[in-house]
Formats: structure tokens, sequence, C-alpha cells
């Protein structure tokens, strides 16, 4: 595949590479909500959790799942799956800004990747029915969610650090 035009935000970076993805899905999901940021654009968007620092963020999460929240204040911070629903999916080698050397996409954080599956764990601030208030997230407005879980920190957290 040939790189697109530098004004492209989804072009390729020299050293990228890419695959042909697969004619059909393996599975299917449901979208249970939408997230709410400040961040419109792929500029905009803070690099990983970290970088959004306190930034307020509302997780509104579909009518029909509200039973599901029931106990969800019990702790102070949520394990939250999203789908990165606006990032590229056939790339097998990147070259991130911030590295900038190539690396495969499972050795990275980056949202281009087969299937752009974030997971960040956010501080919960308050629920009012089915919105959350959080911060740590780090993804465009109108960002699909997937999935919430309780995050515990004796059995979530890693020893050891980061790499």
């Amino acid at each position: 595949m040939s790189a697109s035009s530098a004004n492209d935000e989804f072009g390729l970076r020299p050293g990228e590479i890419t695959v042909a993805l697969p004619e059909r899905f393996d599975a299917g999901v449901y979208f249970i909500g939408t997230i709410r940021t400040p961040w419109k654009t792929r500029a905009e968007c803070p690099r990983n959790p970290r970088e959004a620092g306190d930034a307020v963020c509302t997780i509104e999460v579909d009518p029909r799942y509200a039973q599901a929240l029931a106990g969800i204040e019990a702790g102070s911070h949520l394990v939250v799956l999203y789908f990165m629903d606006r990032a590229r999916r056939d790339l097998v080698v990147q070259v991130p800004r911030h590295l900038g050397e190539a690396r495969g996409t499972f050795a990275l954080r980056s949202p281009v990747r087969p299937n752009p599956i974030a997971l960040s764990v956010a501080r919960l601030l308050k629920r009012e029915g089915t919105k959350l208030t959080v911060t740590g997230l780090d993804c465009l407005d109108g960002t699909p969610l997937l999935d919430l879980k309780p995050y515990y920190p004796t059995v979530d957290a890693a020893a050891g650090g980061e790499p």
C-alpha cells in the first residue's frame, strides 16, 4: 500500500507496513454506550490516559443497561474498554512520533491495530443515572463504549511496572 499525502492524519509514516484485512469479521459486539470527551480531533487527543490528566469525561451508558450499573460507585476506579472506531486497522509495523523508530503493532499501545480496542483505568468521580463522570480517558469524543469493569488494585495492578 502506498503512503497517503502528508496532510492525511491517517497516512503512513516512512517504515510503516500494512496488511490486507480479512474479508469478514469473526465476532460481533454490542456498544453499550458512548464516551464524551473534550477532544474532537486526533491531534487534540492525549497520547495515553496519564497525559489526559484531570480532564473530565462522561461515559453515557445506554439506558437499557441502567441496572447493570448497580453498585458501581463502590469502587474508586473503573476498567473502561472502548472501541477506537476512527483508527486504522491494517498496520502491523508502526513508527510512533514519540519514538521515531519502527515497532510491531503488538509492542505498542497505539489505537491502530487489527481490533482497535482500548483499555483505561478511569477514576470515577460521580454517577448520575446512566452517566458516569470520570477522569483518565484518552479517546475522541463520541467513542463507542464496549464494557465497564470494577478495578481492583489487588488483582489488576501488575508488579514490576513498565517495560
